[in-house]
């Protein structure tokens, strides 16, 4: 009877391992075929964004001076120095520094050699009566006229006076520079490009002032010639009256020289350089899937790049943050903001050449 006890315990034993057996098997197969369906490794925390399709620009970037606008066919320049006009002495500034004057206002009054202001002032007075009386002739009043010009400095333009040189009773001649006029309306940015970057100025083109609130104009003259003491085209642009920039002022600018519209463009932390034989690459979202695909990169400015390649168009959902070091196949999950695969439509940007 007891050996019938220990047979029958010896085969429910056996039974028991014999289960537990199966069910250890059974266990492992359903973690390797858990395991074969997982794509590659665990799921990485990644950010997408998307393609889209923008406007973009070429241009050159450089910095330029501010100063006074040069003569043209149709205006005379925008700034004079004011020389003596003759060799004396100065007998009254009415002017000063920071003054708005007039074409042809009162500057100053000199004193000759041979003759004073007054005097030909006088003189003048004495002419036009004789004249009016039949009693003197055109031209010794206009003599007289020319003789008390020179000894009047008027102002020759509209504008601001940014500097007054002399005192009364300074000695002057023809050499010296009483004072500077400049019309503070009518400034432009002259720069110099590098030739190898100038072949594709043109006057016409949008110009922008960059800074905090840039500053758009039009390039209005491209230097034909090279200058041979630093290989640059100067070129310059007007720019808008009250534009709050000064003369000598340096700023930095950028130039358009070619518009692409409808460019492919994807967002730039989500283009990796250098991957497949130093080609780019983009991780393409494939629903929990990001999927390596190689690209090739255009033009280029802060957020953006212009990429084409195989599959792709605008709404392309891409890996951004993250991208960087991911696998041809890499299993995903969304975090942080950007987490849905459609971003919000950005505006039309400018990139560098």
């Amino acid at each position: 009877m007891k050996s019938r006890i220990l047979i029958a315990g010896g085969i429910v034993a056996l039974g028991a391992a014999v289960g537990a057996y199966a069910l250890r098997s059974h266990l492992v197969a359903l973690a390797v075929s858990r395991q074969a369906a997982t794509p590659t490794g665990s799921m990485i925390s990644v950010q997408v964004g998307e393609l889209k399709r923008l406007t973009l620009h070429r241009y050159v970037t450089g910095y330029g001076a501010v100063t006074s606008a040069p003569a043209t066919p149709q205006r005379p320049a925008a700034a004079a120095d004011i020389a003596a006009p003759v060799t004396g002495v100065v007998t009254s500034v009415a002017i000063a520094a920071g003054q708005r004057v007039k074409r042809g206002q009162l500057l100053m009054e000199l004193n000759s050699a041979s003759i004073t202001e007054t005097y030909a002032a006088q003189e003048v007075a004495r002419l036009k009566r004789l004249y009016a009386e039949h009693n003197a002739s055109l031209k010794a009043l206009q003599r007289a006229e020319a003789q008390l010009a020179l000894l009047r400095v008027t102002a020759p333009l509209s504008g601001t006076v940014v500097s007054v040189n002399v005192k009364p009773g300074a000695a002057v001649d023809a050499r010296t520079v009483l004072a500077e006029v400049i019309d503070l309306d009518r400034l432009v940015v002259r720069t110099n490009i590098p030739e190898m970057e100038a072949s594709d100025l043109r006057p016409g083109e949008p110009l922008q002032i960059l800074g905090a609130s840039p500053l758009p104009t039009t390039l209005n003259y491209v230097s034909p010639t090279v200058d041979a003491s630093d290989g640059t085209v100067m070129a310059w642009a007007s720019l808008p009256p009250r534009s709050r920039l000064r003369p000598g002022q340096y700023v930095r600018l950028r130039i358009v020289t070619a518009t692409y519209h409808n460019a492919l463009v994807a967002p730039s932390e989500s283009v990796i350089g250098g991957v497949l034989g130093g080609r780019s690459v983009l991780s393409v979202v494939r629903g929990n899937e990001a999927i390596r695909v190689p690209v090739e990169a255009g033009l280029r400015e802060g957020d953006w790049v212009e990429v084409t390649g195989p599959g792709l168009h605008a709404g392309t959902p891409v890996v951004t943050v993250g991208a960087y070091g991911l696998s041809a196949r890499t299993a995903i999950r969304f975090s942080g903001a950007a987490a849905a695969p459609s971003v919000a439509a950005r505006p039309t940007v400018s990139v560098p050449r």
